[in-house]
């Protein structure tokens, strides 16, 4: 970032500081206003010596607060903290497009065709690997994400009126736009930022499709249009596909069924159609062409003279009255699929859409009547936007994936079994045996479930979900699900019962195997997962039904935990066990003449696979990217990726450059794997040695983290709609990854991102560790990441949430080995990188993590204060908002904290 650059970003955050300021004095008073000041103020101060007589002032202040004021004070310094990402991201655009603009990005469409013209590959090649491609961000639901829809909103707006400033000298008078700005912190300060009641499954939803209508709707058909230009490639099929996990994904989560499902799908077409809707209707008053004065196509006619529409003035304008057809029809679509009548009704009754081929085509035989008699300039407008959209989304908007854990199905499976007296003990049956009767069960055309028999409701609900997903699939056509992902895949057996519970709702017919439309995919999660995926994988492809799934699609999905593979065994084993993984997994698919798609279950935070999208997706090891991959995306980095237009479409275009890169001309993953790969996974074992010492083999750790982060608050306060727990134990290795690391973040401790890297790297040879971080893409960026959440750790502030513990000796000794390990990583990671501090070969990351820090360390501070409070016994609801309202500002000033 240029010093230009930083003065920009330094005024911006100013003049919405500032605002906020003002604000909080005529909203909430000058009292609180002075003691917001006061505690920012002791904070950098404490900060800065952390000497004994800064460390009394901020106690005493924070113990000085009344609840209303610890409120105020973490709504303040919350609020704060999202309008400073504001500032940042539009900060964060402006270097993108100078950058860009200077051919200087590889992870942009310039950069990444340019880099690849670069070493000889052809636009031909980028078409015929794009052509087949798939790139999909899926969109997750986020145990610790709290913020509301409505905030979301109103830092949108804010956005808007600054980017408006930059568009139009007139928006930036400095009375519109204070007045503006002022406006919409108005709005912010008295929004609450959480919710007062608990979320429920359609709460995630909601979220999720109002970033799909708000954002992707418009992002994604641009982006394809955008690539289709730069290819000369007019009929380029659509290669990014949104995913999203909400309504679908039951695993551990006992609110999704099959009517959470159903509903998650009408909420997603009511988004799709109300834009479409409104998008023909717009059209229809754009495309007033006379037939009298123009020449149109016969489909135009055609389409047109059996249009429902008899208005005089329409009689002699074929593509209004062909449009008034198209949207008769789309609002007679909207209650089939949806349940309720479309937001404006039609001017006649049509016949509903059969699914959005039949809209396509209308739409094409418009299209292409304006372009064969009018020319290009049509070819590049609303209209074909529009169409590229329904290429896109079709009317389920985004492709819902289906997961559950194995231990769920296979007991389901079991009592399917022993009710129809075939086995009257599955669960019993080694994994041969398990194998045998899943096939013969496969091959046979009997069903097993009947109507008049009892069930375990566990396999009532499992099957409701079945037939909720066989109706959506009618009702939207085959890109509404794809998969269905197994976690805790440890055998072939896991998926062969999804198969077979499939079978049980006619989407797996005996007959034809290769016909069903939804294929099971292991999700591999903990080390000993990721040890065994090759085997796993390999007696998986060797039954006849799985594979004859898999030869119809062409690939065999796979997804990779990112999450759990770390809490199991440390960030460093993690991600050279993916990569081990990620290579076997490529060999059996060679071998059985299949395409690997790897879905890779990354999260937010370092520790759960976090750090740049483009980075890592180039740093995949050769022939496993290959041109399709999918990603998930969850809470708060939905919104830091996706939540503005701008900023989606430029993450957009870095996970394609990154595909296009690691698909055509990978750097030699396989010469430095063969070079270091012994030194690697010698790195490897003694980090996850020392890992597991702390977080499974010292005595009191569970007490020290139940005490030392807000793991208990961030459980009992249920944030989200599913439990932080796969079930009522406490044991780290019931507990979900991600609650697992967000805790570690708001604590300022970053655990899971780089404990036991040091006590790995003071065994090894420098000077190759050195030569690995230089030249081998997998371990640079292993190292940069980790770099990234060192410089967002803080183990001063870590410090008083250790102090948190009632038991201080526990305290001191658990937290002295965290802070000794954080000084041997720190030394590994500096004598590697041959710098003087964190992030000295980043300097722009270093300094927007910088400025962001003074704002997030006061929230620390009252999170502290207010957990103090509630587990003395405070039950105060304003505690509960306190706690909220600072684990969203962290959340939000960390910027990837899960």
């Amino acid at each position: 970032m240029s010093p230009a650059a930083d003065d920009q970003l330094r005024d911006e955050v100013r003049l919405l500081g500032g605002l906020l300021g003002e604000v909080i004095r005529d909203e909430g008073g000058q009292d609180l206003y002075d003691r917001i000041e006061a505690v920012r103020q002791a904070s950098v101060a404490w900060h800065r010596d952390a000497g004994p007589e800064d460390a009394a002032r901020l106690e005493r202040l924070l113990g000085e607060l009344s609840l209303d004021q610890a409120v105020g004070l973490a709504h303040g310094f919350a609020v704060f903290s999202l309008l400073a990402n504001v500032a940042e991201d539009r900060a964060g655009k402006r270097r993108a497009q100078d950058q860009a603009a200077a051919g200087a990005r590889a992870d942009t469409p310039e950069g990444a065709l340019k880099r690849l013209s670069d070493m000889g590959v052809s636009l031909g090649e980028v078409r015929e690997l794009l052509a087949g491609a798939l790139i999909s961000p899926v969109l997750t639901a986020h145990p610790s994400e709290v913020r509301r829809k409505s905030v979301i909103d109103r830092i949108a707006a804010v956005s808007d009126l600054l980017d408006a400033c930059d568009r139009n000298s007139l928006a930036c008078a400095p009375d519109v736009m204070t007045a503006g700005l002022r406006r919409q912190t108005v709005i912010l300060w008295t929004t609450r930022l959480v919710r007062q009641a608990g979320l429920v499954v359609q709460d995630e939803v909601d979220t999720v499709v109002s970033f799909l209508e708000r954002v992707f709707l418009r992002v994604a058909p641009a982006q394809l249009a955008d690539w289709r230009r730069r290819l000369d490639a007019p009929d380029l099929a659509p290669f990014i596909r949104i995913g999203s996990w909400v309504g679908g994904d039951r695993d551990g989560n006992p609110n999704v069924d099959g009517a959470v499902l159903t509903a998650a799908f009408r909420t997603q077409a009511r988004a799709a159609l109300r834009h479409y809707l409104d998008e023909v209707h717009a059209l229809g008053a754009e495309l007033s062409l006379s037939g009298s004065l123009s020449a149109i196509s016969p489909e135009l006619a055609a389409l047109s003279g059996a249009s429902g529409d008899r208005s005089p003035h329409r009689a002699d304008e074929p593509y209004r009255r062909a449009l008034s057809e198209i949207y008769a029809r789309l609002a007679a679509t909207h209650p089939v699929l949806t349940g309720q009548p479309a937001p404006r009704a039609a001017a006649f009754d049509a016949a509903p859409y059969a699914g959005p081929t039949a809209f396509r085509k209308d739409l094409a035989v418009l299209r292409d009547s304006l372009i064969a008699n009018h020319g290009a300039v049509f070819a590049d407008d609303r209209l074909t936007r529009l169409i590229t959209a329904a290429d896109v989304f079709g009317f389920h908007m985004a492709t819902v994936d289906l997961r559950q854990n194995a231990d769920v199905h296979e007991r389901v499976v079991a009592d399917l079994l022993k009710v129809a007296g075939v086995c009257d003990d599955y669960l019993a049956l080694d994994e041969e045996a398990r194998l045998a009767l899943l096939a013969a069960e496969l091959a046979s055309g009997r069903l097993l479930f009947s109507p008049f028999a009892g069930y375990a409701d566990e396999t009532l609900k499992e099957r409701g979900i079945l037939q909720a997903a066989a109706e959506a699939l009618r009702l939207f056509g085959p890109q509404a699900i794809r998969t269905h992902v197994v976690s805790k895949t440890d055998a072939a057996s896991d998926l062969l019962e999804v198969y077979l519970l499939l079978k049980e709702v006619g989407l797996y017919r005996p007959e034809d195997p290769a016909a069903c439309p939804i294929q099971a995919a292991p999700l591999f999660e903990t080390i000993d997962d990721l040890r065994a995926a090759r085997a796993t994988l390999e007696r998986l492809l060797q039954e006849p039904a799985a594979l004859a799934v898999a030869r119809a699609r062409g690939v065999q999905e796979v997804m990779l935990g990112y999450s759990d593979s770390n809490k199991d065994g440390s960030y460093l084993t993690s991600t050279w066990e993916l990569h081990e993984a990620s290579l076997a997994l490529l060999e059996v698919t060679d071998a059985a003449g299949l395409r690997l798609q790897l879905f890779h279950g990354r999260g937010g935070a370092v520790g759960r696979g976090g750090g740049s999208s483009f980075a890592a997706v180039a740093a995949q090891p050769q022939g496993t990217v290959a041109g399709r991959i999918r990603v998930t995306e969850q809470g708060e980095v939905i919104a830091n990726k996706y939540g503005e237009p701008e900023i989606a479409r430029r993450n957009l275009d870095a996970l394609t450059g990154g595909v296009l890169l690691a698909s055509l001309k990978p750097p030699a993953d396989e010469t430095f794997t063969a070079r270091h790969g012994e030194t690697a996974a010698a790195l490897s074992r003694a980090s996850m040695a020392a890992y597991r010492a702390l977080v499974y083999e010292t005595p009191g750790f569970v007490d020290y983290f139940r005490a030392a982060t807000p793991i208990a608050e961030i459980a009992d306060l249920k944030i989200g709609s599913r439990p932080a727990s796969r079930t009522s134990s406490t044991a780290i290795e019931d507990l979900r990854a991600i609650p697992w690391v967000f805790s570690w973040s708001q604590s300022r401790v970053m655990l899971p991102g780089w404990f036991g890297f040091g006590s790995a790297a003071g065994g090894a040879d420098l000077e190759e560790l050195r030569v690995m971080a230089r030249e081998w893409p997998f371990f640079r960026t292993l190292v940069q990441n980790m770099e990234m959440v060192m410089a967002k750790a803080d183990l001063t502030i870590a410090r008083r949430y250790a102090d948190l513990v009632p038991d201080r000796a526990l305290a001191d000794r658990i937290h002295g080995a965290i802070v000794e390990e954080w000084n041997r990583t720190e030394a590994a990671v500096l004598a590697i990188t041959g710098q003087e501090a964190l992030l000295t070969g980043q300097p722009e990351l270093e300094r927007l993590i910088r400025l962001r820090m003074p704002y997030v360390e006061p929230l620390n501070h009252v999170q502290i204060e207010l957990i103090r409070r509630r587990r003395a016994g405070d039950d105060d609801p304003r505690v509960r908002e306190g706690i909220l309202l600072a684990l969203n500002g962290v959340a939000a000033g960390l910027r990837n904290s899960g």
